[in-house]
């Protein structure tokens, strides 16, 4: 499952901005307007503690991966601003209600000390799925004059047939302990929730405007937007096992701590692009430096594995999505704004909330454990 996700996901992501500004004509302001829409979704995560009433969440995963693929394959049979926001919004459900999903089954399935290691080889796993997706794409499509509705066709497509072999290959898993079917917000976990917020805030600056950029100031063409994702997902595969082990060995906050730092520097240099007049091959090298730190991001989740009572790992997964999203629904069409006149400040921006996360990272216990949530609380 981890495979297929990235197949439609990046398939749309890769062709997005060169679509919308070629097909659609849209400026800083729709690209907002469509992010704000694709993360409506992601704030309305906490309905699939509804659906789990009925679904079981193996069964509800695969379903909301058909959504995703289906959705995608036909994006660009509606190549207007209302139809790209349709479309977007039916992926956007699949994909996001999928990534609650998979959150929870990651860590109800995966013991603790193994967690952060097999996170790092799941998301290696994804990076391959986007390797290869990327990779046909930076082939094919000069050589074969492709167009994009061949190409959003294929991505889902592929989705689609990966979940027909999980139907067919997989039988029922069962989870070790039973979720709670009800909404949960606990205080104890009010640093896990204020990480997660501040994650989606900074990840909305990143993914709409950091591909946008490329395209709008520098010129980039599909294929070369696509060889800048190729670049990412070779690194992201080759490093998020070692990212894991590196988890594993220092401990979320070191990692997080890292992360930050890192994106805090990025950010500052996306904005001297805009101020200093830097050149595309900077731009180009910080948006894979960007790629990578955003991929330690995983941390966050195995500190929460850490401090939960095992029976809230779906309820509290389904939260902390809608949590992460909050940002998402305003953030990118305010900022759109904001990037017609000055898009050196969206970065700016960016930056500052990295120096805050890196504040709430501190707070982080070099052992988090229930009821030692904070460097504030002691054990008992």
């Amino acid at each position: 499952m981890a495979g297929a996700v990235p197949l439609s996901f990046a398939t749309w992501m890769a062709l997005l901005n060169n679509f919308v500004i070629e097909v659609a004509g849209f400026d800083g302001v729709d690209i907002g307007w469509l992010h704000t829409a694709r993360e409506v979704p992601g704030f309305l995560a906490i309905g699939v503690i509804a659906l789990l009433i009925w679904i079981r969440e193996q069964v509800l995963a695969l379903s909301m991966l058909i959504v995703l693929g289906a959705a995608t394959a036909v994006v660009a049979w509606f190549p207007t601003f209302g139809g790209i926001i349709a479309t977007t919004m039916v992926a956007s459900v699949g994909f996001h209600y999928f990534e609650t999903i998979n959150q929870s089954l990651q860590l109800q399935w995966l013991r603790k000390e193994e967690a952060p290691k097999m996170i790092g080889l799941i998301v290696a796993v994804g990076s391959g799925a986007s390797l290869f997706a990327y990779g046909v794409l930076v082939v094919t499509w000069k050589t074969f004059d492709l167009n994009y509705n061949t190409v959003y066709l294929a991505g889902g497509g592929m989705t689609l047939l990966i979940v027909v072999y999980c139907l067919a290959g997989f039988s029922r898993i069962e989870t070790p302990i039973p979720q709670r079917t009800r909404l949960i917000l606990r205080r104890r976990y009010w640093l896990y929730y204020l990480l997660e917020f501040m994650s989606g805030a900074r990840r909305q600056i990143f993914v709409v405007f950091a591909a946008f950029m490329m395209v709008e100031r520098f010129g980039f063409e599909v294929h070369q937007i696509t060889a800048l994702f190729l670049i990412n997902y070779v690194a992201n595969m080759i490093l998020a096992p070692f990212m894991g082990r590196a988890v594993a060995v220092f401990g979320e906050r070191a990692a997080l701590s890292f992360e930050y730092i890192g994106l805090t520097l990025v950010f500052l240099a996306y904005s001297g692009i805009y101020y200093f007049g830097w050149g595309v091959l900077l731009a180009a090298a910080l948006y894979i430096l960007d790629h990578l730190f955003f991929a330690l991001a995983f941390a966050i989740k195995t500190y929460f594995q850490k401090i939960a009572d095992p029976e809230d790992i779906m309820p509290t997964a389904a939260v902390a999505f809608t949590i992460n999203h909050i940002a998402a629904v305003f953030l990118p069409a305010l900022l759109g704004y904001l990037w017609v006149t000055s898009p050196g400040n969206v970065f700016g921006l960016a930056a500052i909330m990295a120096v805050g996360s890196f504040v709430l990272a501190r707070f982080i216990p070099r052992r988090p454990l229930p009821n030692r949530e904070t460097v504030w609380v002691r054990p008992s």
